[in-house]
């Protein structure tokens, strides 16, 4: 199809020499392992690639085969042919600050996207990039070696929460299966996933379930990572997806509200949610942005403070939600 933003790439791709990809500030398993399987999808184009990210690759990512391969830093001008920005809502959240003359790809599998790109991509019914990297990839016929399928698996693997996630679909499975038959290895990603966690994971873990709070209809969950925390443990940056998880299998919690703290009064809320729970609404009633079921945002101030605010004011947006559900479920029964 003509007008189709992944045919668009596919031949943008073709018609360049240089290309570079970044993705979000903090990358995830996501558009960390995506980057690694477009790159090497561009060596067999014969292309020049590079990834060049403004933050450091977390753990456990950091360990994942081909990472040193990405480049820390900043993407200088008139370098490069064409730029691919991964999960990036607009410029601004790669943290790059040199992209204004760059012909630039968008593509991104949230809703809240502001499409400032020259080809915007923006799929929120994909599971992740990885997935839309794999119908890239056939577009532009790449033979996927068992190295590219891997890491889309694990892409995929990583975004979905191990399949456990609300963003799972008939499509990610699909998809997954195929990358299985190219010589993807489920048991080897999920290892390194899974079961590569230092003790001193495991102790942050029990840190941030004691600081466990619910509100009293017990529908809200409150965990909070200290920066005291990661520091007594000499870790500086972990992947804790799975303290969520924990937090959000909680009997009768719709919403988990994770605070990290990141500098002196500076937080970074982390929303995940189930059911009819809307964490975008919430994030981007604060500011920010994600998935139905898990997004995020900053915010400043006194700790006990924010905690009783932003906690108050999430459960009443999720009462206005529920009403509105209700709302427009008594207006389509009143249409059939």
């Amino acid at each position: 199809m003509k007008n189709d933003p992944s045919s668009l790439i596919s031949h943008k791709i073709r018609e360049s020499k240089r290309i570079a990809i970044t993705s979000h500030l903090r990358p995830d398993g996501d558009s960390i392992c995506t980057s690694l399987a477009l790159a090497f999808m561009g060596d067999i184009l014969g292309k020049e690639m590079s990834i060049i990210n403004k933050d450091n690759t977390p753990f456990p990512f950091n360990r994942f085969p081909d990472v040193e391969s990405i480049k820390i830093g900043q993407i200088y001008p008139q370098k490069f042919n064409i730029i691919i920005l991964l999960e990036c809502a607009d410029v601004s959240r790669s943290g790059q600050e040199n992209l204004d003359n760059y012909f630039k790809i968008n593509i991104d599998h949230h809703y809240s996207n502001y499409y400032y790109a020259d080809i915007n991509w923006v799929d929120p019914e994909a599971s992740a990039v990885g997935e839309m990297a794999y119908i890239l990839g056939e577009k532009l016929r790449i033979k996927f070696t068992p190295k590219i399928a891997n890491h889309l698996y694990s892409a995929i693997v990583s975004d979905t929460g191990s399949f456990q996630f609300s963003n799972t679909t008939p499509r990610s499975f699909e998809v997954c299966h195929k990358l299985i038959e190219l010589g993807a290895s489920p048991v080897k990603v999920s290892e390194m996933l899974f079961s590569n966690y230092p003790p001193e994971k495991i102790k942050l873990l029990g840190q941030v379930l004691s600081t466990l709070q619910m509100n009293k209809k017990g529908n809200i969950a409150i965990i909070t990572m200290f920066k005291k925390y990661l520091d007594a443990l000499n870790l500086k940056e972990i992947d804790t997806e799975d303290i969520t998880t924990l937090a959000r299998s909680i009997k009768g919690v719709e919403i988990v509200l994770f605070f990290k703290e990141v500098q002196n009064n500076i937080f970074k809320i982390s929303l995940r949610s189930k059911g009819r729970a809307n964490a975008a609404f919430i994030a981007e009633h604060f500011g920010g942005g994600g998935h139905v079921h898990a997004a995020g945002f900053t915010a400043s101030g006194n700790y006990e403070k924010l905690l009783r605010e932003v906690s108050e004011e999430v459960e009443k947006l999720m009462e206005e939600n529920t009403k509105k559900i209700r709302r427009q479920g008594k207006t389509k029964n009143l249409l059939t």
